[in-house]
């Protein structure tokens, strides 16, 4: 039985592997693309108008792509019902959004493109919902295509409209609303979701349940906005588009090590509805815990010793100043990824107001921290606040989710592992003679400290393929 859950995680990693791993690897290169086809100031607009629907999303939405997960995989409930009470939400929170139009035109900076933002604000949403239907229908492998798909689409349209016909910020966005429009018609054909969709199936009563769960989920989402995205408005409004255009660009960099973390999350969140209700859940989940937080902190290393050698081969020279602000944005990544761990718990526990208050707590320290430190350090400022916001969040979910399960850490190789990363962040700041061997010395010894757990790791991935191979 042990086995098999460990089994579990490890096959779905994998298949999210493959598809993270391509999605992530296209959106990564394409920031070469748009540095070199966009401005500073154009780069800062169109991160303002993803980031604006990142805001929205969740609030028009009332993020119930979140019960869509949850509901689906409890096979109690008629998932063609939670499938169109989902969907009729969306148009529902669409068409009061349409509404405030005239609101949004007037105080948002780029009502230029307001038209494209509620295309891709519609489409995005719908995406989402049809994305989380299929994983907990269990189609693990057509989830991670979808992502695929969708970026290759995005990669597409990008050479076309940016490369070939100069579109600019139009191009950007159409690029996107192609993508998603595309990869929605992917999902409904290949995962037959068409014959899942019946007006006939709507129920008032579980549409309440689902609201019951999802709502307090939705301030969550505007909390974890404030936190990875407030810092984009305060920049522009403190220092100038062309500074969040440099942020934005520094921003993409943890996006290789959100990879790891995406991998790992879809399939954890997985197990974790799963296993709530195991007798050795706690074991389970400490074990899960230790290895994951290693493997970002190594990866997190990593990393920091190639960042200049990225960044000078990624992107154009007028955005190379940006790798100052990847390392702090880099732990940010580190804390938002245990504290999205921890915060697992209690989506498996049905008690999401608890995701609230510990959310609502850190995006107060966010907006702080980011008016306090940007005008003194500038946009590093916004770096470290978002770096602290995570790390407090993290802090207070270990204290408040010792209520659902116990995760025994261990702490004291997880303070050393950390001290040596912020050693290697001095040390990228410093500029030393011999930057470079200092660098992979500080990861040998992260290595050596840890030695035990990836023989502990190695050994319990070999047996798991084993037992795979004489099943097959």
């Amino acid at each position: 039985m042990e086995m098999n859950i460990y089994k579990n995680l490890v096959n779905n990693s994998l298949v999210f592997a493959l598809g993270n791993l391509g999605t992530k690897l296209i959106v990564f290169f394409l920031v070469p693309l748009y540095t070199y086809y966009l401005t500073t100031s154009e780069f800062g607009m169109v991160d303002l108008l993803t980031t604006t629907v990142s805001l929205l999303m969740p609030i028009f939405t009332l993020s119930i792509f979140d019960s869509v997960l949850r509901f689906v995989m409890d096979k109690s409930y008629d998932r063609q019902i939670v499938l169109i009470n989902a969907l009729i939400i969306i148009f529902i929170g669409f068409i009061l959004l349409l509404l405030l139009s005239p609101v949004l035109i007037k105080y948002l900076p780029f009502s230029d493109y307001i038209l494209y933002f509620y295309i891709l604000l519609l489409v995005q949403s719908i995406f989402t919902t049809l994305s989380q239907y299929i994983r907990a229908k269990g189609m693990v492998k057509l989830f991670a295509s979808s992502g695929i798909i969708n970026a290759f689409i995005l990669l597409i349209s990008n050479i076309f409209l940016l490369v070939l016909f100069n579109k600019g910020i139009l191009g950007y966005l159409m690029s996107l609303i192609i993508a998603n429009v595309i990869s929605i018609l992917f999902v409904v054909i290949f995962g037959k979701v068409k014959k899942d969709i019946n007006l006939k199936k709507i129920n008032f009563k579980l549409m309440k349940e689902m609201l019951q769960y999802s709502i307090p989920l939705m301030p969550n989402a505007l909390m974890w906005w404030i936190m990875s995205f407030s810092d984009r408005y305060i920049l522009t409004f403190l220092i100038g588009l062309s500074a969040n255009g440099l942020y934005a660009v520094a921003s993409k960099i943890p996006s290789i090590l959100n990879i790891v973390n995406s991998i790992f999350f879809q399939a954890w969140q997985m197990s974790a509805i799963e296993e709530a209700k195991s007798e050795d859940k706690s074991k389970f989940y400490s074990n899960v815990f230790n290895v994951f937080s290693l493997t970002m902190l190594v990866f997190t290393s990593l990393l920091l010793i190639h960042l200049k050698f990225i960044m000078g081969f990624l992107v154009a020279d007028t955005y190379f100043a940006s790798w100052k602000y990847v390392p702090f944005l880099l732990l940010g990544v580190v804390f938002s990824s245990f504290s999205g761990f921890l915060g697992t718990n209690y989506i498996a526990a049905k008690k999401t107001s608890g995701v609230f208050k510990t959310s609502f707590i850190g995006a107060i320290i966010n907006i702080a921290a980011n008016i306090m430190l940007i005008p003194i350090i500038g946009i590093n400022g916004a770096a470290i606040g978002t770096m602290i916001s995570f790390a407090v969040i993290w802090i207070l979910r270990i204290i408040d989710t010792k209520q659902f399960v116990s995760i025994k850490m261990n702490v004291r190789k997880l303070l050393l592992a950390l001290i040596i990363i912020f050693i290697q962040i001095g040390v990228l700041y410093q500029s030393f003679k011999f930057e470079y061997l200092i660098q992979i010395s500080l990861f040998l010894i992260l290595i050596l400290v840890n030695y035990n757990e990836f023989r502990i790791v190695l050994k319990k991935m070999i047996g798991i393929i084993r037992n795979k191979n004489k099943v097959i």
